[in-house]
């Protein structure tokens, strides 16, 4: 099977058990969830519905996730089993199958749909220790299905048992292992390591939760979470020595041989780089068609990496820069189909990884010169220091694990300890240099221009236009500018709440404002355009619906505090927020997750709140008058002598320097959409307001709609097979006794009316059973327009040298189509079924020599 087959496959199982199929989720996690960089397994994208802070569309999903992990990048090419991008599979139960059903559908997948030999699986438990019991549970239902108690393995915590963190959602788990026999490492099953048993699926049984104190208690409704790794399954199928040699990877390889005319198993070396330019080929294409952009920080400094790493391993090879375009374009070409995105996206992964390629070039070349002469310089004390590694990250942008994989090549190690603290002295020596606000480009050129002219006085409480002068201005880059004026309108971010956009109107054209960045108590406008004249008049516009929409959500925040503490106590204490004009966020101080009911109860709250229309005011005075009026301000901030204190209504009074609405009504109607945890004791809400919500409505409409209309076409298939089933019940009793010959064979060869290939398979089982040992049963049907085949054997035939295989090998062609499978059982298909009479009769013919 490829693995487009096997997604296929996967996917129409699990709907057949009544899953949603839910399509993968983007690389970039839901709302940039900080709890992690990029996706990383297929129940992350679910995690608000596992959390109970979402409904789920349905109780049961099914799912192929694009994830991405970052700790092996170092280690992709060096070994043949390290990925950074992959594909996982899963099922997932949302409070309703457990342990049995899951159990159960890993095994028939992994027999049936697949076809891996059941005799070379291996399964591992949970053995227990102190706390929690061993799952004997999952233990006993294996043994069920018939795996032989010595095929199942008790391992410990580190390997079968799931926990999300300290605290929460945890439980046992059990692993699918396939045996890939001798040549793989020595005999013992997965507790001897190795590549002999090759993880292939993990089922994780949330059936607890942890206490702050340790103690685990039974969570009222137990979930399901499980993840196949396609790429090693695919491994496992097409009998491939590493998932490199799969057509996960093999197309990428095969194109990187022809450009280069390098052979992949010629030279350790140059595999490892042919390695590398797969992995990091799919990584960077599907990172960039997510959205994800190249810069020094977060998932931009990843995709930085394997961009230039790809393009240090390509050049090696003697591949020019920009290959990796082309590289991008072959992913895109043979992913698309898939993952539509990679198609759409396409010129813009295009002009991302060529720009960054092109910039990454114009340092390589001197950058490499220098490495040779450390690694040369480097050989007797067979160390390369961190001042050298530093020089070329520091002087050439040259990439640490570079340099590193240089000296391991070179028998040499770095010196890490050195690097990291020469890194550190640099970060601390550019906060040491400028003022706080300065810690980028653009804040630093920012302070420059603010250090040099008067402070801009801000009238944006008040006026959101108005007429003043240019007072500093410099150019930033091509096509960009930063201004200061004597008076403005903008409010530059702080707070948590973003800043302003807008215009300002010069001599007939209007530069757009897309930033305001603060400098100490003073503030810089970032204009799209060329700088405007020093001591020009202007006309200074703020976009009035972004920042009413932006005000409205801040007010929100504070509503929001006062109900929280309202509800939940006086010990909440805000710990961070984000206010924009498409959402508000806010975190506060709390252990343990927020009850549904008590976040519907804040929500009414705040609602109530807002309907009563209440004025907003603000006023000025001393932090410590402010103090004695029960004004609250952000934990662990610091203000100054003189705040500005904003209250709403009688119940809310804050220390505050942001905009806000002048009734609470203006805030609109407010809906809490997630609360999850940011850390220990520390929880965040998420809602709307206004017409942001309104959207939101109506997406979820149009999602409610998708969903009955999947469920529509569900009910009907289901209504279709049970006609089927009602109108063509089949007798296996009458077949088994239709059966020709005797003594060692026992053969019933016919066509039966079944609604599709799984009930010909339970039929033929039915018969194979009553006839017992001898049986060869060769069924055939017509569902739906195509042709199902099943040959199904007793152990008698079998050991006669019978094979159900065999048998389908040479028939399944009668009817234009194919199959596979195993001495006792195989099944075909095909795609002209006025031909199945036919390849009855050539079954039959096939036993005429046994006297039948």
């Amino acid at each position: 099977m490829t693995t487009h087959e096997i997604r296929r496959a996967f996917r129409e199982y699990f709907e057949r058990q009544g899953h949603l199929a839910v399509p993968s989720a983007s690389l970039v996690p839901y709302d940039d969830d900080p709890s992690v960089l990029l996706t990383i397994a297929g129940m992350q994208p679910l995690k608000a519905y596992f959390l109970g802070t979402e409904a789920p569309p349905a109780p049961r999903l099914t799912s192929c996730q694009k994830c991405f992990r970052t700790v092996d990048i170092d280690q992709v090419g060096h070994t043949a089993r390290h990925l950074t991008f992959f594909e996982m599979l899963g099922n997932f139960s949302l409070g309703d199958y457990f342990k049995d059903d899951a159990i159960r559908f890993g095994w028939e997948v992994s027999t049936e749909v697949l076809g891996l030999d059941p005799e070379r699986i291996w399964i591992t438990v949970f053995e227990g220790n102190d706390s929690v019991p061993g799952d004997d549970e999952a233990r006993e239902r294996w043994i069920q299905l018939g795996i032989p108690a010595e095929r199942i393995q008790a391992l410990g915590e580190a390997d079968n048992f799931w926990k999300a963190g300290p605290t929460g959602p945890c439980g046992p788990n059990t692993e699918l292992y396939f045996d890939r026999g001798p040549d793989f490492g020595p005999d013992g099953g997965p507790r001897v390591g190795g590549d002999r048993y090759l993880e292939y699926w993990n089922l994780v049984f949330m059936q607890y939760e942890r206490s702050v104190d340790g103690s685990l208690s039974s969570l009222p409704a137990k979930n399901i979470d499980t993840g196949a790794g396609l790429e090693r399954i695919a491994a496992l199928l097409q009998d491939a020595p590493s998932v490199f040699e799969t057509d996960a990877f093999w197309p990428l390889i095969e194109w990187a041989q022809a450009a280069t005319g390098i052979p992949y198993g010629a030279d350790a070396r140059t595999d490892r780089a042919l390695r590398v330019l797969a992995d990091h080929g799919r990584a960077m294409t599907f990172l960039t068609a997510d959205g994800v952009r190249p810069s020094n920080e977060g998932r931009g400094y990843v995709l930085r990496r394997i961009v230039r790493r790809a393009v240090a391993e390509g050049t090696q090879l003697g591949l020019p820069v920009d290959a990796v375009v082309a590289l991008a374009d072959e992913v895109a070409t043979r992913w698309g189909d898939a993952y539509p995105e990679l198609v759409a996206e396409r010129t813009a992964v295009a002009d991302t990884l060529g720009a960054e390629a092109e910039q990454f070039a114009r340092t390589l070349q001197q950058g490499r010169r220098l490495l040779a002469d450390v690694i040369d310089r480097s050989a007797g004390a067979g160390t390369v220091t961190g001042d050298d590694a530093f020089r070329l990250h520091d002087t050439f942008g040259f990439p640490l694990d570079l340099t590193a994989e240089a000296a391991r090549d070179a028998g040499l190690r770095i010196d890490t300890d050195a690097f990291e603290r020469l890194m550190q002295e640099q970060r601390e020596r550019s906060r040491a240099g400028i003022a706080a606000a300065a810690e980028t480009d653009l804040a630093m050129r920012a302070a420059e221009l603010a250090a040099g002219t008067p402070r801009a006085t801000f009238v944006g409480y008040d006026e959101l236009e108005v007429t003043t002068t240019v007072t500093g201005s410099t150019e930033l880059a091509p096509d960009r500018a930063l201004i200061k004026v004597a008076r403005s309108p903008f409010y530059a971010q702080g707070g948590g709440q973003v800043s302003d956009r807008g215009w300002v109107a010069h001599g007939g054209t209007r530069h757009q404002v897309i930033d305001v960045v603060r400098a100490g108590d003073d503030q810089v406008l970032v204009l799209a355009g060329d700088p405007i004249p020093v001591g020009a008049e202007v006309t200074a516009h703020v976009d009035v619906p972004t920042r009413r929409a932006t005000q409205a959500n801040h007010t929100g925040t504070h509503v929001l505090n006062w109900a929280l503490r309202e509800r939940l106590g006086l010990e909440v204490k805000q710990a961070g927020s984000y206010v924009g004009p498409d959402k508000l966020r806010f975190d506060f101080t709390h252990r343990g997750r927020v009850p549904r009911d008590e976040l519907e109860e804040i929500e009414r709250l705040v609602n109530a709140r807002v309907a009563e229309d209440a004025p907003v005011t603000w006023v000025e005075m001393p932090k410590a008058d402010a103090d004695v009026r029960g004004a609250i301000g952000l934990f662990g901030e610091k203000y100054g002598d003189v705040v500005r204190v904003v209250s709403a209504g009688d119940y809310s009074m804050e220390l505050c320097g942001g905009t806000h609405v002048a009734r609470t009504s203006e805030i609109g109607p407010f809906k809490i959409v997630t609360e999850t945890s940011v850390g220990s004791g520390a929880r965040r809400i998420e809602a709307i307001t206004g017409a942001e919500l309104a959207r939101w409505h109506a997406h979820r409409a149009d999602e409610l709609e998708r969903e009955v209309a999947v469920r529509d076409a569900r009910i009907a298939d289901l209504e279709g097979e049970l006609k089927r089933a009602k109108q063509g019940r089949i007798d296996p009793g009458a077949l088994a006794a239709d059966a020709i010959g005797s003594g060692e064979l026992r053969v019933v060869v016919a066509e039966v009316d079944v609604g599709d290939a799984d009930e010909l398979l339970e039929v033929s089982d039915q018969v194979k059973r009553i006839l017992g040992e001898a049986a060869v049963v060769v069924l055939g049907a017509r569902p739906d327009g195509r042709v199902a085949l099943v040959a199904n054997l007793g152990s008698g035939a079998v050991a006669a040298g019978r094979s159900a295989a065999a048998i389908l090998k040479q028939i399944a062609p009668i009817v234009g189509g194919g199959g596979g499978g195993r001495d006792a059982m195989a099944r075909a298909g095909g795609k002209e079924p006025d031909r199945l009479p036919e390849a009855l009769a050539a079954a039959r013919a096939l036993f005429d020599d046994t006297g039948t």
